[in-house]
């Protein structure tokens, strides 16, 4: 990839495509939609907060008055929620083009979801696996179908702890934190050897933001990484409508392969245009994969249809 100056205004006419992005209600999710919606798709804003997800459309009608927009309710951590979205959905779309995976939490003390998973583990990866799993036959329908997961230079931190994944004994807001971002990245590369494999039309395709200043940072009731994050590298950040062009970038451009991973092109990939930057091996490896993509169908219940193992 030619490193340019890629934007939002580069994006074509989405007139008749439907994207779910879920976290749309605000930051990355909330920048990706409009950018979207400007372009003519209609999007489906799956937010947990229905209040604050018709706040974020109001706010991309102000500027796009005639965009196709749905609000709809998910909790990913509740994969009860997840299930009732997805039936919702089908209930009222014959396909899906493009699923962007870009919820998520962030470093919060250790907190269980209502199926007993650690919460950063359900919400960031579990509840998106089962999304996933669940829409796939409505993406293999789409127009150039793809899944987006939204992972983060984290992941090369993280390590899946398989014997206590959900930290009962011993557990790190950012070490779980690091965990579930590599669970996506092990996810996203998985899912795109099993897709190719089953030669599916739908492609996986990863994505980061960088550094971006969104509410996930400061929100986190960790205090040394609110300090950190939300303060004190705060002046470093991207605008939310630039860490998303990585995603956007993920999600539309014709020469993006599954199994890539795209994120910006600047020192470090905090900030920059996007350009395609590497996985780190763990999430490659194949042990891993299967270990993760099992446990995961047995955590959520959530079975894809027959795909050839990674």
């Amino acid at each position: 990839m030619k490193q340019e100056r890629w934007n939002a205004g580069l994006i074509p006419d989405q007139t008749g495509r439907v994207f779910v992005v879920t976290g749309a209600g605000s930051g990355l999710g909330l920048a990706t939609a409009h950018a979207l919606a400007r372009r003519g798709a209609r999007v489906v804003l799956a937010v947990r907060d229905t209040e604050k997800g018709r706040r974020a459309a109001a706010t991309i009608t102000a500027d796009t008055p005639d965009a196709r927009l749905e609000v709809r309710h998910v909790d990913l951590a509740d994969l009860g929620s997840v299930r009732a979205f997805a039936d919702a959905l089908r209930a009222d779309h014959s396909h899906v083009d493009v699923l962007v995976n870009n919820a998520g939490i962030m470093a919060p003390p250790r907190t269980l979801s209502p199926q007993g998973q650690e919460l950063q583990f359900a919400t960031n990866h579990l509840g998106h696996f089962a999304l996933t799993g669940l829409l796939l036959d409505l993406l293999a329908e789409g127009v150039d179908p793809r899944v987006v997961t939204v992972s983060s230079p984290n992941h090369r931190q993280g390590r899946i702890a398989f014997d206590d994944v959900d930290g009962e004994r011993a557990y790190s807001p950012m070490g779980h934190y690091n965990q579930s971002k590599l669970a996506n990245a092990v996810f996203g590369h998985q899912l795109h050897l099993r897709l190719a494999g089953a030669d599916s039309p739908v492609r996986s395709v990863l994505a980061h933001p960088g550094y971006t200043a969104t509410g996930l940072q400061k929100g986190t009731p960790v205090g040394t990484v609110r300090l950190l994050y939300g303060r004190l590298l705060s002046p470093l950040a991207q605008k939310p409508a630039d860490g998303a062009l990585s995603q956007l970038y993920a999600a539309i451009e014709p020469g993006v392969r599954g199994g890539e991973f795209i994120g910006p092109g600047g020192a470090g990939e905090l900030r920059g245009a996007p350009t395609r930057v590497t996985l780190a091996p763990r999430a490659k490896d194949a042990a891993t994969g299967r270990r993760l993509w099992e446990l995961s169908e047995r955590l959520t219940g959530v079975r894809f249809p027959p795909l050839t193992a990674g």
